[in-house]
Parts: C-alpha cells; sequence; structure tokens
C-alpha cells in the first residue's frame, strides 16, 4: 500500500511538472514563431543569437538551482540569500564583460545585447526560488512557476514583436517580463512556507533524518563546481550544430539544423523526469535506487522517441520539403542522439546532488575530440550525425561506469535494508 501510495505521488509530481515545462516550452516556441513572421530576417537573426548567448550566461542559474535544490534536501539550506546575492553579483559582472564580447563576436546591436543580458541575473534570483521548491519536494508549485515563469517571459516579447517592436524594445520587455517572473517566484516560496508552518514540520534533513552539520550551508564554490557540470552539458548538446556550418555545405548545414531539432526534442521531453528524481538523488538513503529508476524511465523514453523518429522519417519530405529528403534514413539517429544526451544529464545530475562534479571530466574529455573530430574529418550530414551519437554515447557510458562506481563505495542505502514488509 505505502509503495502504491509512494508511485502515485511520484506520477502525479511527473505529470505536474512536465505540465509546467511543456506550458513554459509551448511559450517559448511561441515567441520564436511570432519573432520569425514580425521580424525581418536579419531582426530575427539578431534576435536568435542573442537568445542563444543567454543560454552560456544563464548555465549558473542552472547550477544555483542544483546545489540549492540538494543542500534543501539535505537540510543544510542556512547561506541561501549569501549565495544567491553572491551568483547575482557575479552574473551581474559576467554579463557587464559580455556585452561588447557578444557585439563583436555575434554582430548584434549594443542596446538589443545589453537589453537581452540583463536578464541573466534575474533568472539567477528565479533559480533560487525553484531550488527551494525543488528541494522541499513542492512539484505541484514549482510546475506552476515553471509555467508562470515560462509565460511571464514570453508573452511580453510576442506583444512587443506583434505592435513593431524590434529585437532591442522586444528583448527589453522580456527582461521586464523575467522581472515579474521572479517576483512570483519567491511569492510561490512564501506561501509553500507559510503552509508549511501551518503543517506538522519536517523534522531537518531528509526522510527525518539528521542534517548533515560538516557546513555551515550553501556555498558559493559548490555553485561553482556545479556550474562547469551544466556548462559541459550546454557545450555537449550544441557543439555539433554549432560547427555544422563550418564543415558542411549551406544547404546540408540547413539539413543538419532541421534534424537537430529532433535531437532537441528527445533531449527536452524527460527533463521532468530530472526535475522529479533530483531530490531522491541527492538524498544519500535513496540516491542508488533514484538514478536506476530516473536512468531506465528516461532511457525507455528515448528508446520509443527513437522508434518512432525512425518510423516518421519518410514524412519528412511531405512536411517540409523534398530538399530535406536526405533526414528520411537519419531522424532516427538524431532522436538517438537527443535522448542519450538526457540520459547524460541525468547522470550529470546525480554527481551535482552528490556533490561529485569532478564526474563531468569526462564528458569535456568526450566534447574536446568530438570537437577535433569533427573540424578534421566530418564532411557530411552522415558523418556528423554517426560523430554526435558516438560522442554522446562514450560520455553517457562512462559517466555511468564513473557513477556506478562511486555509489558502491558508499554505505549501504537504508531504503535496501528496511526489514521485509
Amino acid at each position: 500500500m505505502a509503495t502504491a501510495i509512494r508511485m502515485r505521488g511520484l506520477v502525479g509530481a511527473l505529470g505536474s511538472v512536465a505540465a509546467g515545462s511543456m506550458t513554459a516550452n509551448l511559450a517559448a516556441y511561441v515567441v520564436y514563431v511570432g519573432a520569425g513572421r514580425w521580424l525581418a530576417p536579419g531582426d530575427y537573426g539578431q534576435f536568435a543569437r542573442l537568445l542563444s548567448a543567454m543560454l552560456v550566461l544563464g548555465v549558473p542559474a542552472l547550477a544555483l538551482q542544483s546545489v540549492i535544490a540538494r543542500e534543501v534536501v539535505r537540510g543544510r539550506g542556512s547561506g541561501l540569500a549569501r549565495v544567491t546575492a553572491t551568483t547575482v553579483a557575479a552574473v551581474v559582472v559576467l554579463a557587464l564583460v559580455a556585452v561588447p564580447v557578444v557585439v563583436a563576436v555575434a554582430r548584434t546591436g549594443a542596446a538589443a545585447t545589453a537589453a537581452a543580458l540583463a536578464a541573466a541575473p534575474l533568472l539567477v534570483v528565479i533559480a533560487a526560488g525553484q531550488g527551494v521548491l525543488q528541494g522541499l519536494g513542492e512539484f505541484r508549485a514549482l510546475a506552476w512557476v515553471l509555467g508562470a515563469v515560462g509565460i511571464a517571459r514570453s508573452v511580453p516579447m510576442l506583444v512587443a514583436f506583434a505592435l513593431g517592436a524590434g529585437p532591442t524594445w522586444g528583448l527589453a520587455v522580456g527582461t521586464l517580463g523575467t522581472a515579474v517572473a521572479a517576483a512570483v517566484v519567491w511569492s510561490a516560496v512564501g506561501v509553500v512556507r507559510r503552509a508549511d508552518t501551518g503543517r506538522t514540520r519536517r523534522p531537518p534533513g531528509v526522510n527525518g533524518a539528521n542534517p548533515d552539520t560538516t557546513t555551515t550551508g550553501v556555498g558559493a564554490a559548490g555553485v561553482l563546481r556545479a556550474s562547469q557540470v551544466q556548462l559541459v552539458l550546454i557545450v555537449a548538446v550544441s557543439i555539433d550544430l554549432l560547427l555544422s556550418g563550418t564543415v558542411l555545405h549551406p544547404d546540408d548545414a540547413g539539413v543538419y539544423a532541421l534534424g537537430a531539432v529532433a535531437t532537441k526534442a528527445a533531449f527536452w521531453l524527460p527533463q521532468a523526469i530530472g526535475v522529479v528524481f533530483y531530490p531522491r538523488l541527492a538524498d544519500p538513503a535513496r540516491s542508488r535506487t533514484a538514478l536506476r529508476q530516473a536512468v531506465a524511465v528516461v532511457a525507455s523514453i528515448g528508446a520509443i522517441l527513437t522508434v518512432a523518429a525512425a518510423a516518421l522519417g519518410p514524412l519528412v519530405p511531405l512536411v517540409v520539403g523534398d530538399a530535406y529528403r536526405p533526414l528520411v534514413g537519419l531522424l532516427w539517429l538524431f532522436a538517438y542522439t537527443g535522448s542519450a544526451m538526457a540520459v547524460l544529464q541525468v547522470l550529470l545530475l546525480s554527481a551535482i546532488a552528490a556533490d561529485r562534479t569532478r564526474a563531468s571530466a569526462v564528458t569535456w574529455l568526450v566534447v574536446g575530440i568530438e570537437v577535433i573530430v569533427i573540424v578534421c574529418v566530418v564532411d557530411s550530414v552522415v558523418a556528423l550525425a554517426v560523430t554526435a551519437a558516438v560522442a554522446v554515447t562514450a560520455a553517457a557510458v562512462a559517466t555511468g561506469i564513473d557513477c556506478v562506481r562511486a555509489m558502491s563505495r558508499t554505505p549501504i542505502e537504508a531504503d535496501e535494508v528496511r526489514r521485509p514488509a
């Protein structure tokens, strides 16, 4: 009975977070489509490049959320405000440095670049609040927050573009929407905390266990370590597409870009799994079981998506034109790459959850080798797709082995030594 209740709770959490994530992703997709309709091609390219730059500046925010969630799970969240302020200050400095760099490298306008990158510190504030909700296991509230943040960031930009605004003003109102989203997130955190004080308070730590007192709370060093893990994941996801324009003919690069849509879809669809399982991965008493379950679920979803992509491949020329016919027999490979990347993400999340961030070293090594192979050897869509698939498979297998070895050196989990039911 207890197991059935836990499973229903897990399924409910997955459903809620998936709905919230899908709402946010749909809002972002609508902005991309709307911008493509209302902006001139040159302005749209500038807009897309600046959003890509935001992915890199968003790494500290992703890392902060993971670290705060981990420390809240372990009852060590005393330094939350301090580390959030420190991370915000660091990102402000990074954004100021990045503006002229992005202007020079990406050839974007200074005003538009500043308007876009001004949102980066606000993303840190949002991530801190989401980390609290995630660590507390308040997934229903987190789901609402995810959807609200996506809408608050996207709708103002969409309205601005529809009214004839260019990239600068569109991105500026998007940053204002991000500020509103930050207020919404922390309002939700306040509601959850007030509701929690009205109930029987949870014991500190996980599952009633004593909190880990070896540290005074969340630290900036932990955020820095987690940042390089999040960064290598973003690099691994995008490096093949970024280099496709360098090693392929423009037409082939366009074909590869469309195939990469399947990669991104297969990577992003199981995101709710990592969000919901993360508190369990951060709990030493449940981490092994949680990792096995999370990998199994993500891999199963990936297998289904890969088979579906193989079946849908012949439809590509009918939907997007005969120029993309080379994808007919390759669409499954792109979906497989995204699915393997999703598994790698779960493994790297488990490394952050256990504060074993050196586990990312093998992924950095694989990405470095992948870049060399792409630049020196690859000259076709097939070769690039195979290289990306082999690289992510190698990274996932090696990281998985490392995680298993590390967990085998830890004490047997409490949930594995319970008395028989």
